[in-house]
């Protein structure tokens, strides 16, 4: 794999490792600023390190040591995102914020990290679910409903650059080699050349909010029949841009390569029932949707190489990213903008 250095877009947290607490430290952390003890699970994560706190009455909770490497201003930036979601459309099933014994729901550590406890959302993760029409509709209306309760939300840190944030796409060039398959590196190249030639210059055109940016199906949860989404995790990437990164982003992990547009297509349906599209919207989220599959195929390929031991975890969302993007271009540019916009006439 390639030797290639950080990305200048790279938030510290990307390259930086996870944070190192025992179990026993953790809880100790738990018990002395929220006042919970119980049984500590450790779950899986890039970045921070994660708990699932079972108290002895059966309660759970997440309790999150956030990366030294991230500023504590994006923590509060994400705190003060799940509190407006929650006032705005209660009935979302997102994260609550759990306050500490001193009121505070960012509490500092001495490493620099940053200690919060959640309220944990039960369901099974999507990613274990078949994706079927059902799931697909599901998703489209949530994700709207997410974006429409981030509407009118604002904080300092929301322009904050991120290397996952589609439009920055093309900051990703130089990380391509990378890519150690050959005729998947060549896909992403294609798609990139189209997104500096006509899409990076429209973005600025769209309605901007600050959005998730990162539902794709390891943060999302469904009930047992694997047909609704139940929950909504992972605020960790949020930013201002183009709201229909969002969309773009939930529908990239749904396009079956052997029906790509109808697969699609639904979810961008369901979505606009709940948050109409404007038409140039509509006539850019195809280009969207592969330009999010090539985000995942060459940031999970470089950090792969970073953190070898982690590799399976990282490179999880490639092959069907890369089967995606091979179907989107073999279809093609302009049946896939044709069928999206039948999706505003349904």
């Amino acid at each position: 794999m390639a030797d290639i250095t950080a990305p200048d877009l790279a938030a510290p947290s990307l390259t930086a490792p996870p944070p190192e607490h025992s179990a026993e430290a953790a809880l100790a952390l738990a018990e002395r600023h929220f006042g919970k003890t119980g049984v500590l699970e450790r779950l899986t994560s890039e970045r921070d390190l994660n708990f699932r706190l079972t108290t002895g009455s059966g309660e759970s909770f997440v309790l999150k040591i956030g990366n030294a490497a991230e500023p504590a201003a994006v923590s509060e930036f994400q705190t003060a995102a799940l509190a407006h979601v929650a006032a705005r459309d209660p009935g979302l099933p997102v994260p609550r914020t759990i306050a500490a014994r001193d009121g505070r729901t960012c509490v500092p550590l001495p490493g620099g990290e940053v200690l919060r406890l959640l309220s944990w959302l039960d369901g099974q993760p999507m990613h274990r679910a078949a994706s079927g029409p059902g799931l697909r509709a599901s998703l489209g209306a949530i994700a709207a409903r997410l974006t429409r309760a981030l509407d009118g939300f604002d904080h300092p840190e929301a322009g904050h650059e991120l290397l996952w944030d589609i439009r920055n796409a093309a900051r990703l060039r130089p990380f391509l080699p990378t890519v150690s398959d050959p005729d998947l590196r060549s896909l992403a190249t294609l798609w990139l050349d189209r997104f500096e030639g006509d899409i990076a210059p429209a973005l600025p055109t769209l309605p901007w909010q600050v959005v998730h940016a990162d539902l794709n199906p390891h943060n999302l949860l469904t009930d047992p029949s694997g047909r609704a989404v139940t929950g909504i995790l992972d605020f960790g990437d949020m930013v201002r841009t183009a709201r229909i990164c969002d969309l773009a982003v939930a529908a990239s992990y749904h396009a079956d390569p052997d029906r790509p547009l109808a697969t699609l297509a639904e979810v961008v349906t369901a979505w606009h029932a709940v948050l109409p599209l404007t038409g140039d919207e509509a006539r850019l989220i195809a280009d969207l949707v592969a330009m999010r599959m090539v985000l995942t195929v060459v940031i999970a390929s470089w950090r792969a190489g970073l953190y070898p031991d982690n590799a399976p975890y990282i490179l999880r969302n490639v092959p069907a990213s890369g089967a995606g993007l091979a179907a989107l271009s073999e279809v093609g540019r302009d049946a896939a903008r044709a069928r999206i916009a039948s999706c505003l006439e349904d």
